[in-house]
């Protein structure tokens, strides 16, 4: 078999970032390096011919995630043509949605990712880059009247539960009451 173009390695690449990225959100970084490439339509030879480590892919699946969860949020805020309060009035209904409980792959990187790097050390780039994360995903959230961390932990911990008990009523129940709080003085 033949080597792969410049190109075709930068695009393989991204793909098993990518897919990284929503896998570890979904299942937890713990998913084995061959499970992983195996989505990303890959072999397994190949995840080393592009990272040095699967670390190395954590860090860069967690920064990616990221970097979705900004740039949803600056689209939210163009759409609402720079009306902050609506912008995060769309970002709480969506982050409190039956659609995002049902979707961690996709969803927010705070709580798709919040077990692992609680147990990663505190020197791993992943969790520098989760830490900056959250940071700003709680500015972003924060208003004259709430503070963002505050806002953040009410959503992570409400969204938490809902997937925890996504089987009962009591899940819908957890999201529409948060998302009331959040909202109230909106």
């Amino acid at each position: 078999m033949g080597r792969v173009s410049q190109t075709q390695a930068q695009e393989n690449r991204e793909r098993v970032v990518e897919t990284a990225s929503r896998l570890f959100r979904e299942q937890g970084t713990q998913v084995s390096v061959a499970d992983l490439m195996k989505a990303a339509g890959l072999t397994h030879g190949g995840f080393y011919k592009q990272f040095p480590s699967k670390e190395a892919l954590v860090d860069e699946a967690t920064a990616h995630a990221f970097d979705e969860l900004a740039q949803r949020h600056a689209a939210g805020i163009e759409r609402h043509a720079g009306q902050r309060e609506a912008a995060q009035r769309e970002l709480i209904d969506a982050y409190l949605s039956v659609e995002h409980r049902d979707n961690a792959g996709d969803g927010c990187p705070v709580a798709g990712l919040a077990a692992d790097m609680a147990r990663t050390s505190g020197n791993q780039q992943a969790h520098h880059l989760y830490a900056e994360g959250v940071r700003t995903f709680a500015d972003a959230l924060a208003t004259e009247d709430q503070d963002g961390i505050t806002r953040l932990c009410t959503m992570l911990g409400a969204l938490v539960l809902a997937r925890a008990t996504k089987d009962s009523p009591l899940s819908t129940e957890i999201l529409t009451t948060a998302r009331a709080a959040l909202t109230a003085t909106d």
